[in-house]
């Protein structure tokens, strides 16, 4: 106030004295029934390991027990932070030792004294459904159960999710039991490439003699990750709107191009490729694709069920779909029947 007229317009000219208004005091809520959940700062970034952000590993079972403890075991050497890692599994319409086995397999890492074994929790999910297929790879594989399988299964992974999904998470891992092999970082690796949705190329080993000698035959396993073609689209337009399209069965002739046909393990494993259709066994998804609901329709949607019918849902949304040819997880040899692909 003591500034001359002069000096006074030089200091207004480059700065002004901040005022700070306070008309209300803050409101404070004392309910306990109240909970407020603030879903703003829970991103899915490339920087996931400096955000600290946590994912969800999600894998629905029935009649699995055989493949539980290889399961965990692959678990437990993933590089991603453990402390940043939940569990959940759906255990349904099951006839064997699943559950038994899975409970003390999670009592086993979740007890450890090792520093990288426990996950930041574990869930158990049961629900039955009804489902009384068998699941030889006769059964289970048959074209005439696809349908109704494909179905199931996509309520039971929806039921899984919607139990386990809670609002810190930022990315939703599914990795099915009976993966034989797959990369420690494939998490990191993943979240690298900052897609909506993203699955690698499945495969499998299978070993016969030749002339003395064991060969490794280097299968390719999963026909459900495709690019939608025109012969598809025709078809597609052909059927029922409840006809649900299976792949990989000289019923349906689709003319799509399978990620399974292509590719590499060899190969530079960042290459991507866009697809219409994804298959179960490994999907990283961003947590707000299933937040903006999208998930496993256990109907038909545009002709495809369950996984094929989440990308389907997922690109009608305007997410991207992407897969990786050259980066391989092997799927246990199910020994398929002849004349499936």
């Amino acid at each position: 106030m003591d500034m001359t007229a002069n000096e006074q317009a030089r200091w207004n000219a480059h700065l002004q004295t901040p005022v700070i208004f306070n008309h209300h005091k803050p409101i404070e809520i004392n309910a306990t029934t109240i909970e407020h959940v603030d879903l703003n700062p829970i991103k899915s970034t490339p920087k996931a390991l400096a955000n600290e952000e946590r994912v969800l590993i999600l894998t629905p079972l029935r009649d699995a027990a055989y493949f539980i403890e290889q399961h965990f075991d692959l678990l437990s050497q993933l590089t991603y932070p453990h402390h940043l890692i939940d569990l959940a599994f759906l255990v349904g319409d099951s006839t064997d030792d699943t559950l038994a086995v899975l409970s003390k397999e999670l009592e086993r890492v979740q007890t450890s004294e090792t520093e990288s074994m426990p996950f930041r929790s574990a869930m158990i999910v049961e629900k039955d459904f009804g489902v009384t297929l068998s699941q030889s790879v006769e059964d289970r594989h048959g074209f005439a159960a696809q349908g109704p399988r494909r179905k199931a299964m996509g309520r039971a992974r929806n039921y899984l999710l919607s139990t386990a999904l809670k609002p810190d998470h930022s990315w939703v891992y599914w990795r099915d039991v009976d993966i034989k092999d797959s990369p420690m970082k494939i998490i990191e690796d993943f979240i690298a490439h900052d897609r909506d949705i993203l699955v690698p190329n499945i495969w499998f080993h299978r070993y016969r003699e030749e002339n003395g000698k064991m060969r490794d035959i280097e299968g390719r396993f999963d026909y459900n990750s495709w690019v939608e073609s025109e012969q598809g689209l025709k078809l597609a337009a052909s059927l029922d709107k409840d006809v649900v399209l299976a792949e990989g069965y000289k019923e349906y002739q689709t003319g799509r191009r399978y990620m399974a046909k292509e590719g590499d393990w060899r190969d530079n494993k960042d290459v991507e490729m866009e697809l219409d259709g994804i298959g179960g066994v490994n999907i990283l998804v961003k947590a707000d694709v299933h937040r903006s609901g999208i998930n496993f329709p256990c109907y038909a949607f545009e002709n495809q069920a369950e996984t094929e019918g989440f990308a389907k849902m997922a690109k009608r949304a305007g997410y991207g779909v992407y897969g990786l040819p050259n980066y391989v997880v092997w799927h246990i040899d199910t020994e398929e029947k002849p004349g499936n692909a």
